[in-house]
């Protein structure tokens, strides 16, 4: 597919500025290749003050939508915006990435990007019919040892891969519950009672027995793996333990009399899925974020002549590690640095979550100016979303085995690895 010719500055509306949003808001604010010039969001608390930042960097008054739910379909109509960074509840990514797609606006899209296999294929229809990509900004596929690591991947460090471990392990429980009333983290109130994300998250953990999140394991595993490009997603199986963690901490803040402490969660506290692959590896993403622990993502990567794992920054490559003995992965990751890493890491340090949101944010700047395919592209966005419903499927099926749909129509065969070296598209 051929897009439209380089811009030299790129147009954006934002659709949702909360607290993700707003982020993205700052980091592009930086750019002097991008102009903002949109915001939706339907809470004026938030769209205000995001407004005034446009204006304190120096950029024109930028429109404003948020009258109701769907004004973000009047910030697609405009034609002074030439993309869309979405940062909304999960369950509107979809819809919304679907209109962006078809107003033909270059589609940035947070994590997770779908929430059923419908709306996974919708994302890649949509793309297909209309021409128009998107982007799904899954940032820890720019954290500095992911990329290092898909450095000394690409450089064959590990030999033929055979077994990947990731996931999202991370005590959210602060996030789940925030009444705004106690201290961040304080309340045990969710829904309309709740602010910031507790109004929205916590309903998926009431509500749904799944791995809700798992681009941010998934995501580098899938680029080390070649998934989509020579390589894909063949089945998965699903299993979840007993879910005690939101109601404990319920009871801990609350109660036991308080109403929440009643409810009955049906997202199991941990939950483990098995994927293969068309090449033979098998990946185990990890889903905990319901009960207390330090935060990993629980990487490792394992190949013929050796492994890293993040947990203990350890490595161990055969014929250079001791046999038998790990070493520390720091020298081996300054060793195999990216590239890009050197060339931005200083400017990215301090634009949130360790510099991967630069890195992110400005392979989408980079690919929407130019109108060409980005990294991670729809059929990414909806090979790793669909882990949320076949992980579904299979938890309430015992472990039942879930086959992948190939969402590229045996594309995958023939796309070449994405080249995560250059700068430049």
């Amino acid at each position: 597919m051929t897009g439209p010719p380089r811009k030299d500055i790129l147009r954006i509306g934002l659709i949702g500025v909360g607290l993700r949003g707003t982020n993205h808001l700052r980091n592009l604010l930086l750019r002097d290749d991008v102009r903002v010039t949109a915001l939706c969001d339907i809470d004026p608390g938030r769209l205000e003050p995001a407004a005034g930042m446009v204006v304190e960097a120096g950029q024109e008054p930028p429109a404003t939508f948020g009258e109701h739910e769907h004004s973000y379909r009047d910030l697609l109509d405009l034609e002074s915006v030439d993309a869309v960074v979405i940062s909304t509840p999960w369950l509107w990514h979809t819809p919304m990435a679907v209109d962006a797609m078809k107003a033909g606006k270059y589609t940035g899209l947070e994590v997770s990007a779908a929430t059923t296999l419908e709306e996974c294929w919708d994302l890649v229809d949509t793309h297909e019919a209309t021409g128009t990509h998107l982007m799904l900004l899954e940032n820890v596929n720019y954290r500095r040892d992911v990329l290092a690591v898909l450095n000394m991947v690409r450089q064959d460090v590990f030999g033929e891969l055979v077994h990947f471990r990731c996931g999202y392990q991370h005590d959210l429980r602060e996030v789940k519950f925030n009444d705004g009333k106690q201290p961040y983290g304080g309340g045990v109130e969710f829904g309309e009672k709740a602010i910031s994300e507790a109004r929205w998250r916590t309903l998926h953990s009431l509500r749904r027995n799944a791995d809700v999140y798992p681009t941010h394991g998934l995501g580098p595993v899938a680029a080390m793996a070649d998934i989509n490009r020579g390589n894909r997603l063949v089945s998965l199986t699903s299993t979840a333990s007993k879910g005690i963690g939101l109601h404990n901490h319920i009871v801990a803040r609350g109660g036991a009399d308080h109403p929440n402490a009643s409810l009955k969660f049906q997202q199991g506290d941990v939950i483990t899925t098995t994927l293969t692959t068309a090449r033979g590896e098998t990946i185990i993403v990890t889903h905990d974020c319901n009960l207390p622990r330090p935060y990993s993502l629980g990487f490792r990567v394992q190949g013929a002549n050796g492994l890293w794992e993040v947990d203990g920054d350890r490595i161990y490559i055969e014929g250079e590690s001791e046999p038998h003995r790990w070493d520390a992965a720091g020298p081996w990751l300054e060793r195999y640095d990216h590239p890009l890493w050197k060339k931005y890491g200083e400017y990215a340090s301090g634009s949130g979550h360790g510099g991967m949101d630069f890195f992110v944010l400005h392979a989408f700047v980079q690919s929407a100016r130019l109108g060409v395919a980005p990294p991670i592209d729809a059929y990414d966005a909806a090979a790793w979303s669909s882990v949320t419903p076949l992980s579904e499927q299979s938890i309430a099926g015992r472990g039942e085995p879930q086959d992948v749909p190939d969402f590229t129509r045996g594309q995958w065969i023939r796309r070449k690895p994405y080249d995560w070296i250059k700068d430049t598209y």
